[in-house]
């Protein structure tokens, strides 16, 4: 589990190359270069027939619930991303946002009350035209009891019918800036079809529809309805479950797949060397540290600070990740366009971290150390054990699955002290406010977790927060800036590391089986945006 001055496309992922998921998954150096995709950014391209084939995609993840509206597996997603729309569509390569369902950007009748029109036409690949019932219902879905997208939607107070083409929604920021990004976030289905069908296979009015749904692949058709921008322009696609990274290499190489996400770091000069084009995309995707704030010493800022200086990144870099993640100077990475180099920034420093350690009059012990069982986190969990012994601690460090480990932490009891883990609320959007809230918000993280919520410096970036969503321009950045430092600071969750995404394609020489794919590029979180892409057969 479980992610906005805009840049353009081609500017957004040159950014990432010279700056270097219970979704739980960006950046200097390592690897090879990134590399333009066909004409998605104006690179080589296949010469051949465009469309009418077989778009194949290999996933690094497996499929579970795909309820649009309390979706938080990569695979489905990603999938979803093809099928069901929102009343704006997010670009994952620079999280820009674009029509969907709606024509126009909302017009604003007073400072709370917006109106959106309707698609002329839309319609799900059912035949039924899409109504502002349908969307209605979407919203009380997203906002159903233990909903996961409660938290992004509560700047938005209703929305409500107000024609057969319009829609009325009220907000209580005034003109709230970031009101598509949200909107976004609501995936529209039939209002007749039930929450447990959609979860098994949602009906949309995207480009694609579902075909066949298993729990290792899904297969999608070109939705004979569509009436939007983006139509599907092959015959078919299919996304295959392949979370072992060895098949998911050979049937990237064999051409079984023309696009493969996560290549492993180790594999990429392979997957190049076989004539494949590998996009290395700098995301949020976050390896982030969090302490028991509860339990002494962590409840010193300058112990935690200590260990923040004490964690030697490089060479969990140059270990953990064969060189495809870098250091943060902020919350954000610097690739994002609200980035702003934070008050403190962390290098590994052992001498300070003593220096810290001392100052903050606290005596080392026995640390208990958790990860999830990402490899790269295991090895980073490990690197943090041997740092951590150069502070005077005896470190036993414990690695489990992502629902043990937070049933353990979830206790909220001392059992623990940190945890080193992946995140990436980014494949919900990328706007900065949604980023900070996933951990920062009044949730479980704060509540419960790192139980950081009682401190005058959460309640201050709260405030901030919550001040910055009135703001617009410099104002806001401002205000965003004021929350980086304070995250840096007290860091009591914060990114060890931000990785960068590498995903293949066969887009500037064809496969083994004569067929590339034109239009795509790679983005920097989990799934694959494949909007305009086709296959070109040679």
């Amino acid at each position: 589990m479980l992610e906005n001055t805009n840049l353009s496309r081609r500017t957004f992922i040159g950014a990432a190359g010279s700056a270097a998921a219970m979704l739980g998954l960006a950046a200097c150096g390592g690897g090879s270069g990134s590399t333009d995709s066909g004409s998605a950014d104006g690179g080589a391209e296949v010469q051949g027939t465009v469309g009418g084939g077989s778009l194949t995609v290999g996933s690094a993840y497996q499929p579970s619930s795909f309820d649009p509206n309390n979706c938080s597996s990569a695979f489905c997603l990603s999938a979803n991303m093809n099928v069901v729309e929102g009343l704006y569509d997010i670009d994952f390569h620079d999280y820009s946002t674009s029509d969907g369902l709606c024509v126009g950007d909302p017009v604003w009748v007073d400072d709370n009350t917006a109106e959106i029109t309707l698609r002329e036409g839309a319609a799900f690949s059912t035949g039924d035209p899409v109504t502002p019932e349908d969307v209605v219902e979407a919203f009380k879905r997203c906002n159903a009891e233990g909903g996961m997208y409660i938290s992004f939607l509560t700047a938005i107070d209703g929305i409500e019918k107000k024609d057969d083409k319009t829609l009325t929604v009220k907000v209580n920021i005034p003109q709230f800036s970031l009101l598509k990004d949200r909107l976004a976030i609501i995936k529209v289905v039939p209002a007749s079809q039930t929450v447990e069908e959609a979860t098994a296979k949602p009906i949309g009015s995207g480009p694609w529809m579902y075909d066949e749904v298993s729990d290792t692949y899904v297969t999608l058709l070109p939705n004979p309805n569509y009436n939007g921008a983006h139509p599907a322009q092959d015959k078919d696609m299919r996304i295959d479950a392949l979370t072992d990274p060895t098949a998911r290499v050979t049937a990237q190489q064999e051409g079984s797949t023309l696009i493969s996400e996560s290549v492993p770091p180790e594999s990429i000069e392979q997957v190049e060397a076989a004539g494949c084009t590998i996009d290395q995309v700098q995301g949020f995707g976050t390896r982030f540290i969090m302490f028991n704030v509860k339990k002494a010493p962590w409840d010193n800022v300058k112990a935690r600070q200590a260990v923040m200086y004490a964690l030697n990144t490089d060479q969990m870099i140059t270990n953990a990740f064969s060189g495809l993640a870098g250091k943060p100077t902020c919350y954000l990475p610097e690739s994002f366009p609200a980035y702003h180099k934070a008050s403190t920034v962390y290098e590994y420093d052992l001498d300070k971290a003593k220096s810290l350690f001392e100052e903050s009059g606290a005596k080392a012990g026995k640390l208990e150390l958790r990860t999830t069982d990402n490899a790269q986190v295991v090895a980073m969990g490990t690197q943090a054990q041997q740092d951590l012994k150069e502070l005077g601690f005896n470190v036993n460090l414990t690695s489990d699955q992502s629902p043990a480990t937070y049933a353990a932490i979830d206790q909220a009891d001392d059992s623990w002290d940190i945890l080193i883990a992946p995140g990436d609320p980014s494949c919900f959007g990328g706007d900065t406010d949604l980023l900070l809230n996933w951990w920062f918000g009044d949730n479980v993280w704060m509540q419960t977790r790192c139980a950081w919520n009682a401190s005058d410096e959460w309640k201050e970036l709260n405030a901030t927060m919550a001040e910055a969503l009135t703001k617009t321009g410099d104002d806001q950045q401002e205000l965003w800036n004021k929350c980086f430092d304070i995250l840096a600071d007290n860091c009591v969750l914060y990114p060890v590391l931000q990785v960068i995404t590498p995903t293949a394609s066969w887009s500037a020489t064809a496969s083994p089986a004569g067929t590339a794919v034109q239009g795509f590029s790679g983005i920097g979180t989990t799934g694959v945006a494949l909007t305009d892409v086709a296959t070109v057969t040679a």
